[in-house]
C-alpha cells in the first residue's frame, strides 16, 4: 500500500470514543485495513495475541470486518470472528476468548452510511489519546509485521446462557421489544422468552436500511410504535434498543418514558441493597436527583464525564459496582462484567420488576423535575471546544450553589441546574436544564443565555 493512502486516512474519523466515518468516502476498505493493521501492532506492543472481531447489521458490516480482520492478521495478532452480534456480545466473547480484546464493526445508532469501530484492548476501551495513537501509527507506519491465525467461533448460546444463569423473574411477564431493526433483534426476544417473558416484537428483523424508524431510544419520537404496542395489547412494559444493543430505553404501560438517569435510581437501589457503601457513577447530564436518591440507599455517587469510554475508565479506576449515562448506557458490575450492555440490562430490570405488585407505581414514584430534552446549538468544527473553554473562564453565575467544570460546565443552583457541554462527536454546543418549576428552569435558562451571549452575541440559541 503506497505512502499517499497511508497519509490519507481522514483525521476526523477518529473520534473521542471510537472511529467512525461515511462508507466508502471517509471510510474506505483500504483505511480499514489500515486500522486493522494499527489495532493489531497495538495490540502487540500490549503483549496481546489475539482479537475477537464482531459486526452489527449494517450492509457494510461485511466487507468492513474482513478488511479489518486482514489488517490486525498482518500485525500478526490471530482473530477470533464472532460474526453479526449485538456489541454486548463482542466484549463478552473478548472477555472469554481474547483476553478481553476485541473490535466491533458497528454505525451504533447513526445514519445507514455510516460505520465505525469499538475497541478494547486488555480491558482497555480506547479513546481520546489511546484513539489518535491508532492514527499517528498509520501516519508514521508504524506497524508491526506477521502472520495472525483466523477462526470463527459462535458466541450467542454460551452469552445468553450465562445471563439466564444470572437473572431470575419471580413471575412471568409480557413485554414489549423494539429493536428498530438493528442487530439486538437477533437476539433480544429469545434472550427475554429464555427468561419466561411473553414478547410482543416490533422491528426484530436486522436490516440495515432502518426502513422503519432510526435505531435510538434517546429519540422520544422512535418509541411511539412501542407507546402505541402497549396502549394496544395486554403487554406491562416497552423495551428498546439502539442499532447495536449497548444502550436500552423504557417505557411505561400508560406510555411514559422512563429516561435513562431515573432508569439508573431503580439499578442503584436494587444493586446498594445487597452492597451498601457501594459506589455508583452518573454523567454530567444526569438529574440533580440521582445523588440524593444514591445517598439515601446508602451509597456513594460519582459524577462523570460523558462517554462510554470515560465511564468504564472510572469504572476501572474506582471499581464502582455500577455506572450510567443519560443517552442509555448502563454498566453493571455486580454480577456482571462492566461493560455496557443494553440486553443484560433489560433482563435486570425485568427482574427487579418482577418483584413488585404494581409495576406502574415503582415507575412513576421515581423523583422526577421539570427538564428539558438535550439541547443542541449546531457550530463550526472546533467552535463548540472553543465557546466552553471561554465559558468556563469568563461566565459568571451569580446564584450559583456550585461550578462543576469536569466535562463542559454544569452549574447547580438551589432550585436546578444548566449544563453546556461540547460534544466529542459532532461539532455541537449540548446543553440540558432541569428546575423545581418552570419559573425556575426559565431563569437558570436566561442564566445561560446572557453567559453565552456576553461571549459570542450572534448565537442563535435553543432555547
Amino acid at each position: 500500500m503506497n505512502d499517499d493512502l497511508i497519509q490519507s486516512v481522514p483525521h476526523e474519523i477518529f473520534k473521542a470514543y471510537d472511529i467512525r466515518g461515511i462508507v466508502d468516502k471517509t471510510l474506505t476498505i483500504a483505511h480499514v485495513e489500515k486500522i486493522g493493521h494499527a489495532i493489531g501492532s497495538e495490540a502487540r506492543t500490549r503483549q496481546l495475541t489475539s482479537i475477537a472481531v464482531g459486526r452489527d447489521g449494517r450492509l457494510s458490516g461485511v466487507s468492513l470486518s474482513e478488511a479489518l480482520t486482514k489488517g490486525i492478521l498482518k500485525s500478526g495478532i490471530n482473530v477470533v470472528d464472532v460474526g453479526m452480534v449485538a456489541t454486548p456480545m463482542l466484549y463478552f466473547a473478548a472477555h472469554e476468548l481474547c483476553g478481553y480484546s476485541g473490535v466491533m464493526v458497528t454505525g451504533s445508532h447513526n445514519p445507514p452510511e455510516y460505520n465505525g469501530f469499538k475497541i478494547v484492548l486488555g480491558g482497555e476501551t480506547l479513546a481520546a489519546e489511546t484513539i489518535q495513537a491508532l492514527r499517528l501509527r498509520i501516519e508514521n507506519n508504524d506497524l508491526k509485521q506477521g502472520d495472525g491465525h483466523y477462526s470463527r467461533h459462535d458466541i450467542k448460546e454460551t452469552y445468553l446462557k450465562r445471563i439466564v444463569d444470572d437473572v431470575k423473574l419471580d413471575r412471568p411477564m409480557n413485554i414489549v421489544v423494539d429493536c428498530g431493526n438493528g442487530v439486538a433483534g437477533a437476539f433480544a426476544p429469545t434472550l427475554y422468552r429464555m427468561l419466561g417473558c411473553e414478547v410482543i416484537e416490533l422491528f426484530c428483523d436486522v436490516d440495515g436500511t432502518f426502513p422503519n424508524h432510526h435505531p435510538d431510544p434517546s429519540v422520544p419520537d422512535n418509541l411511539r410504535d412501542v407507546i402505541h404496542a402497549l396502549a394496544t395489547t395486554d403487554a406491562e412494559i416497552g423495551l428498546a434498543f439502539d442499532g447495536d444493543g449497548d444502550r436500552l430505553g423504557i417505557v411505561t404501560k400508560a406510555g411514559n418514558i422512563i429516561y435513562p438517569d431515573r432508569q439508573l435510581m431503580l439499578f442503584a437501589a436494587d444493586v446498594l441493597s445487597r452492597n451498601p457503601g457501594g459506589q455508583i457513577i452518573f454523567d454530567v447530564k444526569c438529574t440533580r436527583n440521582l445523588a440524593p436518591w444514591i445517598k439515601q440507599h446508602n451509597g456513594v455517587p460519582i459524577m462523570w464525564k460523558t462517554g462510554h469510554s470515560f465511564i468504564k475508565a472510572k469504572l476501572r479506576e474506582t471499581n464502582a459496582l455500577l455506572a450510567g449515562e443519560m443517552s442509555g448506557h448502563f454498566f453493571i458490575k455486580e454480577r456482571w462484567y462492566g461493560f455496557d450492555d443494553g440486553l443484560y440490562a433489560g433482563a435486570r430490570l425485568l427482574e427487579l420488576l418482577s418483584h413488585a405488585e404494581n409495576i406502574d407505581a415503582i415507575l412513576h414514584d421515581l423523583p422526577d423535575s421539570i427538564n428539558t430534552p438535550e439541547l443542541q446549538i449546531k457550530v463550526e468544527e472546533g467552535e463548540n471546544h472553543v465557546l466552553i473553554a471561554a465559558l468556563q473562564q469568563n461566565a459568571s453565575f451569580d446564584d450559583a450553589q456550585q461550578i462543576i467544570t469536569i466535562d463542559g460546565l454544569r452549574v447547580e443552583y438551589e432550585d436546578g441546574f444548566g449544563l453546556a457541554r461540547a460534544s466529542n462527536t459532532t461539532p455541537v454546543v449540548v446543553l440540558r436544564f432541569e428546575a423545581e418549576n418552570e419559573l425556575a428552569l426559565k431563569r437558570i435558562q436566561q442564566d445561560f443565555r446572557d453567559n453565552i451571549q456576553r461571549i459570542k452575541p450572534d448565537m442563535v440559541l435553543p432555547f
